[in-house]
């Protein structure tokens, strides 16, 4: 008989985590809150549209295809996959506007029609060095666990040294491209980790190469559409799922967890856990949490406010991204001070740009986010509740001053989500974005997958090993895996022993 393992959350880390552990020959069961697969990467229907809940933006697809083929399947059996071109449309504050590209040479006749020849030659070794970057750090740093700083003492430790990692991003990005709206569309994904571009480490630089040399790609039927193929395929493997229970204590033994407890009074019998859970709700079923000499520092939340409207926009692609004047100072407020941004940098996503059977015909559908502070510096989850609706109307003028002209009034349906909504779902300091990837919160001073004196229990998800993003979540789920199988892992270090189902 194999090994029983539960996992617990079925977001992208969760499916992530159960094929790997299915296709290493152990039984897994799934147990989530929700009706759905997901967690962040949900689903909402809003008008007639379905609408993602989450991210927006897919990059390295051969990590979810590393995930299905664990079990013998592939992403691309499950999922159509739409490469988008260009990645992202730019919109500054001059009116000038720059099309993303992640091939090299259309992006370099880009580059070079928007700021001339030497700006081009720039481009050319910012991407070689973004290359360089990334091959030194996905193996070494990304996709790997720590149980010390030690292992960082590498020969890679050396290399990413002399690529510049340890600097400034945005003055590495500098060395490379002088005109400042450039350097904007190659660090402003820092914001992704949650931090400022001007504060990060030159070593994040790597969620540009992502972003901008790898290629971004949509899901035929949304970002929802990735996690409901996982859950099918887990499914088909042998996965048993329990949806709609949600997980409120463990049972242990020892320094052994046996079973997991939910809400409903099931009990599920267990060799071993995951927990793909926020990290104060993991702590909480673990009944202890690390010992930190500083605490957690969380990244910036986000407003988002979903719509269908009537009509669209020739300025809009299917990432577009209006840029502010006040480009630090903006960074400043939400990640300093808590105050949300006096001049805003905007993403608008439109997904019926390339999948219109999203919306009914002649209908668009848009995702507008706006970062903000999280609750922790910022504006209460309470004050949120008074805030929201008057900071919607002003993100929705401040698009018609950029030219979304008529916005307001071609609006059919909407959803306004802040941080009162994040903090509704669990998610510390209202955030979605979890724990900042500080340089006192990354590589193995993030928080770890393991936690000391449970010996049979592993985390998942964005708030540990590796991080934030849909890439490194879905790594998280292969490293926690791989914690329980490798060998001499804790799942196997006792003879198991056959029980009577519960």
């Amino acid at each position: 008989m194999s090994h029983h393992v539960v996992v617990v959350g079925a977001g992208l880390s969760g499916l992530s985590a159960a094929l790997h552990l299915l296709g290493a020959g152990c039984r897994v069961t799934v147990v989530e809150r929700s009706d759905e697969p997901g967690g962040r990467a949900g689903r909402l229907d809003l008008g007639g549209c379905r609408a993602d809940s989450g991210p927006t933006v897919l990059t390295m697809p051969h990590l979810a295809d590393e995930a299905f083929r664990a079990v013998g399947d592939r992403l691309a059996d499950r999922v159509e996959l739409l490469e988008l071109h260009p990645a992202y449309r730019m919109v500054f504050p001059d009116g000038s506007a720059l099309d993303v590209h992640t091939r090299a040479e259309a992006m370099e006749e880009e580059v070079r029609r928007f700021a001339g020849p030497r700006e081009a030659e720039g481009y050319r070794r910012l991407r070689a060095w973004l290359r360089d970057l990334y091959g030194v750090q996905m193996r070494r740093f990304i996709d790997a666990d720590f149980d010390s700083p030690l292992q960082l003492l590498t020969p890679d430790l050396a290399r990413l040294a002399a690529l510049g990692g340890f600097g400034r991003l945005d003055a590495r990005v500098g060395r490379f491209l002088s005109d400042e709206r450039l350097r904007r569309a190659f660090t402003f994904q820092a914001l992704y980790a949650g931090v400022p571009p001007h504060r990060a480490l030159a070593a994040y630089a790597v969620i540009a190469y992502m972003d901008t040399v790898a290629g971004v790609y949509f899901p035929r039927g949304g970002m929802h559409a990735l996690a409901r193929a996982m859950a099918d395929a887990a499914a088909d493997a042998g996965g048993e799922f329990h949806w709609g229970s949600e997980v409120t204590a463990l049972d242990r033994r020892g320094d052994r967890v046996t079973a997991v407890r939910t809400r409903a009074g099931g009990r599920i019998r267990c060799d071993a856990v995951v927990l793909t859970v926020e990290l104060p709700a993991a702590y909480r079923l673990l009944g202890r949490e690390p010992r930190r000499l500083v605490p957690l520092r969380h990244s910036p939340s986000a407003v988002v406010l979903h719509a269908v409207t009537a009509r669209t926009w020739p300025r809009l692609g299917h990432h577009t991204i209006f840029f502010g004047r006040a480009w630090k100072r903006t960074f400043h407020e939400i990640t300093r001070t808590g105050q949300v941004m006096s001049d805003p940098s905007l993403l608008v996503t439109r997904p019926t740009a390339s999948d219109p059977a999203l919306a009914p015909e002649g209908r668009q559908l848009l995702y507008i986010l706006a970062p903000c502070p999280n609750t922790a510096i910022g504006p209460s989850a309470r004050d949120w509740h008074a805030l929201g609706p008057r900071y919607r109307d002003g993100l929705v003028a401040e698009l018609e001053r950029r030219g979304l002209h008529g916005l307001d009034a071609s609006i059919e349906s909407e959803r306004l989500v802040t941080p009162a909504d994040w903090t509704a779902l669990g998610h510390a300091a209202g955030t979605p974005f979890s724990v900042a990837h500080t340089f006192a919160q990354t590589g193995p001073f993030r928080p770890r997958n393991l936690v000391r004196g449970v010996g049979n229990a592993v985390l998942a998800g964005c708030g540990t090993t590796p991080g934030v993003g849909v890439p490194t979540v879905l790594i998280s789920g292969k490293l926690a895996a791989a914690r329980l199988v490798r060998p001499g892992a804790a799942l196997r270090s006792r003879p198991h022993r056959k029980r009577r189902s519960p």
